[in-house]
């Protein structure tokens, strides 16, 4: 074995590199340059971008003042819920400012969506909010309908409502179990991926597929409910309740999680609005607004339900929202199967869809809250325009209104709390 010199340096690469440049700028006939000595010597420029702010904001954030620094948090998936980067200005452990930074995973769906037939985009729409795919093609369905001037037929409207209701029970199901992840308990997302997968298992025995679904059809749907979706979903119903009460046995009175959730991230109900939040994040501030009371559409006026709210606003006030609500979703399911009439699942409708010109909007409550589209029609094949409303990319502007003088370990927590998906953040 060597043994190591301790008297012998160990050069620092930083010294290497300015050795090698001012040996070739002397190569070159050029001085050498002129370095005042200092141990942290640039170090107050880490993580400023090396040109001009662009905007108002990007100047308040990368102005520094005396015993402040930047972290960046992502752009990873753990913990930032998807390719996101978040641009943490601190002092110390105390968060003085949070600016999202987000593009990192865009594919351009909504041209995509205007160079495909009106059935394509049903297909195209799938992958933005992974975690409720069945939400992602109501809407669109929706607006193409009132373009093209039909109606699903009653018993795909009550398929519709029934699958889009299991949706939003997974979706829920995997927040509270990724919620306790980022505070480092693992059980709980094991818990929650049990429910999940039973749901994707009865929404495969009817689409065909377990993640993207594509099932919704302009018109109605793809497929009318069999036998193996009717004997999954008889035994889901049977302890689906004995399943959360498990989780929220784990999770809701847990001393750690509810130090760390309780009066954290609190938005106001007043803030909530101004800044366009909805679905739970806004229930949870107080905020008695549902697409599905305030501006029906499917069978939903045909079904009773209340819209839960919370008070506080906070990260715990969002958890239990979200419980409240798959509880919901499984009695608005019971009354689905004891309503649901016999008949068609799909309108007459041809395979090329050329809709008169024209112009329509269609919205939904999808877990994540208000998801619309908005459509244009010139008369032909493809939609002349095609936009949507993500609700994920709206909320998370409430991070920086929210999380200043919080804790950099607070930060994770209440993001969760908000339950982002960035596929549609970045659609």
């Amino acid at each position: 074995m060597t043994k190591v010199d301790p008297e012998v340096r160990i050069p620092d690469p930083l010294e290497l590199d300015r050795a090698e440049e001012d040996r070739l700028r002397a190569v070159a006939g050029l001085r050498p340059i002129h370095r005042e000595p200092a141990e942290y010597s640039g170090f107050e420029q880490v993580g400023i971008p090396d040109r001009p702010p662009q905007t108002d904001r990007e100047r308040e954030v990368y102005t520094l003042k005396e015993g402040e620094m930047l972290l960046n948090l992502g752009p990873q998936h753990p913990s930032t819920h998807g390719v996101m980067r978040l641009v943490v200005k601190v002092r110390g452990e105390v968060i003085m400012e949070v600016d999202p930074v987000l593009g990192y995973l865009h594919r351009g769906i909504e041209k995509l969506c205007e160079n495909a037939t009106y059935t394509t985009v049903l297909t195209y729409v799938d992958p933005m909010d992974y975690l409720s795919t069945m939400h992602n093609e109501h809407a669109p369905a929706i607006a193409f309908e009132k373009l093209y001037g039909i109606k699903a037929p009653p018993r795909a409207e009550y398929i519709r409502a029934l699958v889009v209701e299991l949706n939003r029970i997974f979706s829920h199901s995997l927040m509270m179990g990724f919620l306790a992840l980022d505070m480092g308990g693992l059980t709980p997302i094991l818990y929650s991926f049990i429910n999940r997968d039973e749901i994707v298992e009865m929404l495969s025995a009817i689409s065909g597929q377990r993640m993207l679904f594509n099932f919704f059809r302009v018109g109605g749907v793809n497929w009318d409910v069999n036998d193996e979706f009717l004997s999954r979903l008889g035994t889901w119903r049977g302890h689906v309740l004995k399943n959360i009460e498990m989780n929220e046995w784990m999770i809701t009175e847990n001393e750690i999680f509810t130090t760390r959730t309780k009066g954290m991230g609190v938005l106001s109900g007043q803030e909530a609005i101004s800044l366009g939040v909805t679905g739970p994040n806004l229930r949870a501030s107080g905020v008695a607004f549902d697409v599905r009371k305030a501006h029906p559409y499917s069978i939903y006026p045909e079904l009773e339900f209340d819209v839960i709210t919370q008070e506080r606003g906070d990260s715990y006030s969002r958890y239990v929202q979200r419980i409240a609500e798959i509880k919901q979703s499984i009695h608005l399911i019971d009354q689905i199967m004891d309503k649901m009439p016999h008949g068609p699942v799909q309108a007459q409708v041809p395979g090329i869809i050329r809709p008169k010109p024209g112009r329509a909007y269609g919205a939904v409550e999808s877990p994540r809250g208000l998801y619309s589209v908005y459509a244009i029609s010139d008369g032909g094949p493809t939609p002349y325009r095609f936009r949507m409303r993500d609700p994920s990319f709206i909320t998370l502007q409430a991070l920086p209104k929210i999380m200043p003088r919080r804790l950099i370990a607070d930060l994770m927590a209440v993001m969760a709390s908000f339950d982002p998906v960035m596929g549609g953040v970045d659609k």
